[in-house]
């Protein structure tokens, strides 16, 4: 892209960032930056949502021509190993110590930048569909305290969304949103929209299949219902930052949708995504959202220069033993 539209871009995301208004968005495609090619089982980094989808269609002989990991995992669900064996499958790939990417890194070193200046962390939050531990494993990495939240998708608090606080062992479900204290005046939080891997299969939670975004929508009816009140209302007055997201995950748009709906002042929020295709084109500009057709390691890289960070070491490449 034209190294001007850059230079336009980064003294406004830099001030938001500095007001503590920027909530970056993670899509699966975030999972892709700064890693190798070719994911395997056994990987020391994670899967695509299309490398993941093709897994599990091999394993299972989905033989469709759409692989679709929402169809694919449908079909694992109804047909092969039945929902608790697709939960341990996704257990088995995502709890393992897989090396945060560059996306994960450049987020974690965020508040130690402002830190460093003599200036107020402005700590962020942070949505992410995706259910690895690899955002948290960067957070740990430089001693960055978070709180934990994760949308529940099955059991008895399904609808709900747990919550571990800072330093604490138990998660407990947030029975009241509107009386809800979380937020980012003390520290970050990563809010996981589509559930997360857990510390064993049983405690995982996955809106995954065509199954488990039905029943999600039918829990997300009124976006107050969803969010503790004062992220909530950090929702509605920000500007978001879009990694590696997918117009294909349309169950995050209904979401979005809703936010957008209720927000006072639209505007200001940007999508990272390289050759845009004309849909997604269309999409981003009815919600006022600038696109910036750039490679996003090649962004992330850049953003690193402007808050005066060091180039990220290369993951390790390969598989584990």
């Amino acid at each position: 892209m034209d190294p001007a539209e850059l230079d336009s871009h980064f003294p406004d995301l830099l001030d938001a960032l500095e007001d503590g208004g920027v909530v970056p968005l993670l899509g699966a495609g975030a999972n892709l930056s700064g890693r190798p090619s070719g994911w395997t089982e056994g990987s020391n980094f994670l899967p695509s949502g299309e490398e993941l989808a093709k897994y599990l269609a091999q394993r299972y002989k989905f033989d469709e021509d759409d692989t679709e990991l929402i169809r694919v995992s449908q079909f694992v669900a109804l047909q092969g190993a039945g929902p608790l064996g697709l939960y341990r499958l996704l257990h088995k790939v995502f709890r393992g110590e897989h090396e945060p990417g560059h996306v994960h890194k450049l987020l974690a070193a965020i508040p130690g930048t402002f830190r460093a200046r003599g200036q107020e962390p402005r700590y962020q939050l942070i949505l992410t569909t995706n259910y690895d531990r690899a955002l948290e494993a960067a957070f740990d990495e430089v001693g960055e305290r978070y709180h934990l939240l994760w949308y529940v998708s099955e059991g008895p608090d399904t609808g709900k969304f747990k919550h571990r606080a800072p330093g604490a062992g138990e998660a407990k479900p947030i029975e009241e949103p509107n009386d809800s204290d979380v937020s980012t005046e003390d520290c970050t939080v990563i809010l996981k929209i589509h559930g997360g891997v857990g510390e064993a299969p049983g405690s995982d939670s996955y809106v995954i299949t065509e199954d488990d975004y039905l029943d999600y929508l039918t829990h997300s009816t009124e976006i107050a219902s969803l969010f503790p009140i004062h992220l909530l209302e950090q929702l509605l007055n920000a500007n978001f930052l879009f990694l590696g997201y997918s117009l294909r995950d349309w169950n995050l748009r209904v979401i979005l949708n809703r936010i957008w709906q209720e927000q006072p002042v639209r505007g200001g929020s940007w999508a990272i995504q390289r050759q845009p295709k004309a849909l997604d084109s269309l999409f981003w500009k009815r919600h006022q959202v600038e696109i910036l057709d750039i490679d996003l390691d090649e962004y992330v890289l850049e953003l690193r220069r402007r808050l005066g960070l060091p180039e990220p070491a290369q993951p390790p490449i390969g598989a584990r033993a």
